[in-house]
């Protein structure tokens, strides 16, 4: 076998790998990637040499190494996100800490928040897509729910389940509050 060969065929099934590992389809990797679906489906069968900026676009949209791609250890099943390396969104609240756990291809789908309140910390939300629900769960702390025009209060370990595509809101209540937030079809 020439080396040009054996490059193709490990580029190729490592790509392939990334992408199935993650639950990607070939049309999810070309919409996060900017590649076309056929390209990326050329390159995974080695029909075709990409150039450094179409491995590049790749790469960033699967979260792989650049450089490890032509490695010949297994990827690992198991991916990991490190606290500190989780994505954080600031200003949609007031003393409100968003941490992003779920990946980047689900939003708009089923996204997965960690939402940490200083005493009084408020997250005041528009109204998402219709038929958008969101699942609360407290873990620690209290906290009131508004959606539309109701309200309930949670204490530790309760989960709340409510429609948001009417204007809502997260609200601490008597002191700081931890909670994980699933939003559905936002």
């Amino acid at each position: 076998m020439n080396p040009r060969s054996e490059i193709h065929d490990r580029l190729a099934a490592s790509l392939k790998e990334a992408r199935t590992a993650k639950g990607l389809s070939l049309d999810a990797v070309a919409r996060l990637s900017g590649v076309s679906r056929s390209m990326v489906s050329q390159i995974e069968r080695g029909e075709s040499s990409p150039t450094v900026a179409t491995l590049w676009n790749l790469t960033q949209a699967l979260q792989v190494d650049f450089a490890g791609l032509l490695d010949a250890r297994k990827t690992p099943r198991i991916e990991v996100i490190r606290a500190e390396a989780a994505p954080v969104i600031g200003g949609r609240g007031q003393g409100v800490s968003i941490r992003i756990l779920s990946p980047a291809e689900a939003v708009g789908m089923h996204e997965v928040y960690d939402l940490t309140f200083a005493a009084g910390g408020k997250l005041i939300s528009d109204p998402h897509g219709p038929g958008c629900r969101e699942h609360l769960t407290l873990l620690d702390g209290c906290i009131e729910v508004t959606s539309g025009d109701e309200s309930q209060s949670l204490n530790k370990g309760d989960t709340a389940r409510y429609f948001a595509d009417r204007p809502h809101r997260i609200e601490a209540r008597n002191g700081p509050a931890r909670a994980i937030l699933i939003v559905q079809n936002s």
